[in-house]
């Protein structure tokens, strides 16, 4: 991690032909502002661990991290950039985006209950921008609503939001200025503020997921930020299987995932291996008398849903959105069915001009995960990723939730595929097959009636 001192920023923004100024920040003006915290990897960070006030269970972002604070006459102080950022989707996958502090999706803030933050805003965007925090109890003036709740931050420009944070729970912050660019562009980040009583709701790991979206062609870096429904890159936290990281788990760990969606549709995020009790909404924590298990969770757009299980079961578990073409990289919305076709004729004609041709599609796309086929730059196959056992054959939205024995409470770290033990994986039968199971003879077999031709015939 580095970081942009208060000098540098200055120098950023006086280079720009721009003025860091805002009448709301007359309390720390002479402090200078916070530091603003750069991440550069899109690997998962460390979570900070709380240094005042009360304690808690940090958050630990996917694929993300947690942005540092700094104590100002008892004011927890933040400092976001808004900015052009280069993120990498997946390896061998770049996108140009719009985030804050050098990543989209933006750092995950936290903060406690019944504190007091003061949240610096400096656009270096190419037109005005906003923070909404959204689900949040604040002061209408605070809740950046560009022309509503106070003018739009202009390029070069800082403003100071300031409030008070009244209930703990799972908050989102985005735009709320040109909301459709900048959303789709990818601004959007998560903002955890933690119960003040540290015994309300304790867990061992707690993990965050943002749910966002791109249209992004093959070959291109700009996502089309006009595209309403068809995008074809399903992300968490801007980030595309197989180069989502796992979650980490240690056996009888009690575990939260907090899941936020800002993407233009529901997704049923489906976890093997456990059943679960949803435990928080937008609107807050779900009494215990209120929650049933579920082994699914549909998260609406623009909303949050939190849930915890109790990790007893040692494996590595599928996690993953349940709409099978959220599951995929890259795809291509007009791409024909070739299932049952006869392509032998074709496939010696198009050889003739490109020998190393090879049809595929006619049994199923299964071969798509196997075969090293050249793709356009800037992009990945629409299947991919290994497990143990071969091509796991997923993309987009989809994780592996790893639950070993003696993980220590600190360590997010891969711990590579789990073996199953003797006898608890499946395996081929070879030997003869139940008589039950034997295809009748043809000549006693009797063929089910078309429902029309049953109907025809009560009349009659």
């Amino acid at each position: 991690m580095t970081h942009l001192n208060r000098r540098q920023l200055l120098g950023a923004g006086a280079a720009a032909g721009a003025l860091v100024s805002t009448s709301a920040w007359t309390k720390t003006t002479n402090m200078g502002l916070p530091d603003a915290a750069i991440m550069e990897t899109a690997a998962t960070q460390a979570p900070l661990q709380p240094t005042s006030g009360p304690n808690y269970q940090p958050v630990v972002t996917l694929n993300g991290w947690t942005l540092p604070h700094r104590m100002n006459n008892g004011v927890k102080e933040f400092h976001l950039v808004a900015e052009p950022v280069e993120r990498e989707l997946a390896e061998g996958m770049t996108a140009y985006l719009w985030g804050y502090n050098g990543q989209s999706t933006g750092p995950t803030i936290e903060a406690v209950e019944g504190d007091r933050v003061r949240i610096f805003v400096t656009n270096k965007l190419p037109e005005h921008t906003t923070v909404h925090w959204h689900g949040m109890i604040l002061p209408s003036g605070m809740d950046g609503v560009g022309g509503l709740s106070h003018p739009g931050i202009p390029p070069g420009k800082t403003y100071v939001y300031e409030f008070d944070l009244v209930k703990s729970g799972t908050f989102m912050y985005h735009p709320h200025a040109d909301e459709m660019v900048q959303m789709a562009m990818g601004m959007m980040g998560m903002f955890i503020v933690h119960p003040k009583d540290p015994t309300f709701m304790p867990v061992d790991r707690d993990f965050l997921i943002m749910l966002n979206a791109f249209d992004i062609d093959p070959g291109t870096y700009v996502p089309r930020i006009m595209t309403m429904t068809d995008f074809n890159l399903w992300t968490w936290n801007s980030r595309i299987f197989p180069d989502i990281d796992p979650l980490v788990v240690s056996r009888d760990d009690r575990v939260r995932v907090r899941v936020g969606n800002l993407t233009m549709t529901n997704h049923p995020i489906h976890m093997h291996g456990y059943d679960f009790e949803v435990t928080c909404t937008d609107g807050g924590w779900v009494p215990k008398a209120a929650r049933w298990p579920e082994v699914s969770i549909d998260i609406p757009v623009g909303a949050m849903r939190a849930y915890e299980f109790d990790a007893k079961h040692l494996g590595d578990w599928a996690i993953h959105c349940h709409k099978s073409h959220h599951t995929m990289n890259a795809m291509g919305h007009d791409v024909p069915t070739f299932i049952g076709a006869d392509k032998s004729v074709l496939t010696r004609k198009i050889r003739k001009l490109q020998p190393e041709y090879m049809p595929m599609g006619t049994a199923g796309m299964a071969d798509m995960g196997v075969m090293e086929m050249p793709l356009p730059d800037n992009t990945i196959p629409m299947m991919t990723g290994w497990g143990p056992h071969g091509p796991i054959e997923m993309g987009g939205m989809f994780s592996v939730v790893k639950v070993r024995e003696g993980i220590n409470a600190d360590d997010y770290s891969d711990p590579g595929w789990y073996e199953n033990p003797p006898g608890e994986q499946a395996y081929e039968w070879t030997g003869e097959l139940p008589e039950v199971s034997k295809a009748a003879d043809a000549s006693t077999r009797i063929t089910p009636k078309p429902a029309f031709m049953k109907m025809s015939e009560d009349k009659a």
